[in-house]
């Protein structure tokens, strides 16, 4: 199996600040959370259970008649509130972050079929986890500023120096329970999600890294 990446690693297109933007990150930054966003969809469109924090947005919809792209934003939105102790700074990518994958995920919730069998399910679930671990490696990288789930991911990563890996995990099984809680729709593929998207971050970095060190070479 190959190493994981504990680390957010330097790339060409990495800010010097978080809201200096330059044209090399626009595509690190709008393809990671156009990936991001892409991959909560297709678990919402397997049927199988959505991702955590997408198990919450839906629960937030139901109850308050909204669409789970709003629902969404919403979420992400208290979320930020979770970074005031632990100091971490919003950014650019933390404002786009609020807007790509919520419309990202309601367009893909809404326009892709779920398939009749298990087995293409099961491709959309693993699909989705692929395309999140991918879209966060991409984003993160460009230091424009997490969004808020990431933010409180990284946030800890460094004052717990913590592995992403295992710091996204934890987080990801405390909110299913929370989720689940409100009424949001879990099953294999929110279980598959949790304790598979810290190994995809993991590996999705290892990648970025490669690749970037062999540009450099």
């Amino acid at each position: 199996m190959p190493r994981l990446s504990h680390r957010i690693p330097e790339t060409p297109w990495r800010a010097s600040s978080t809201w200096a933007l330059r044209p090399l990150m626009i595509g690190p930054l709008l393809g990671g959370l156009g990936l991001f966003g892409l991959g909560e969809g297709l678990l919402v469109a397997s049927h199988w259970g959505a991702t955590p924090w997408t198990v919450f947005a839906q629960g937030l919809g139901h109850r308050v008649g909204i669409s789970i792209g709003w629902a969404t934003m919403i979420v992400s939105l208290g979320v930020l509130l979770a970074w005031w102790p632990l100091r971490e700074r919003p950014g650019l990518g933390t404002l786009a972050n609020l807007v790509v994958i919520a419309w990202v995920l309601d367009l893909t919730a809404a326009h892709v079929a779920t398939p009749a069998n298990p087995f293409g399910r099961a491709l959309l679930m693993v699909a989705g986890v692929t395309a999140i671990g991918l879209g966060s490696a991409f984003y993160l990288t460009t230091g424009l500023g997490p969004g808020p789930r990431d933010g409180l991911m990284t946030s800890l990563h460094r004052r717990l120096d913590v592995s992403v890996v295992y710091v996204r995990l934890s987080l990801e099984v405390l909110v299913l329970a929370v989720g689940w809680s409100l009424g949001g729709q879990v099953g294999v593929g929110t279980a598959f999600f949790a304790s598979t998207v810290g190994f995809s971050i993991g590996l999705s970095l290892r990648a970025v890294e490669w690749l970037t060190a062999t540009r450099v070479a």
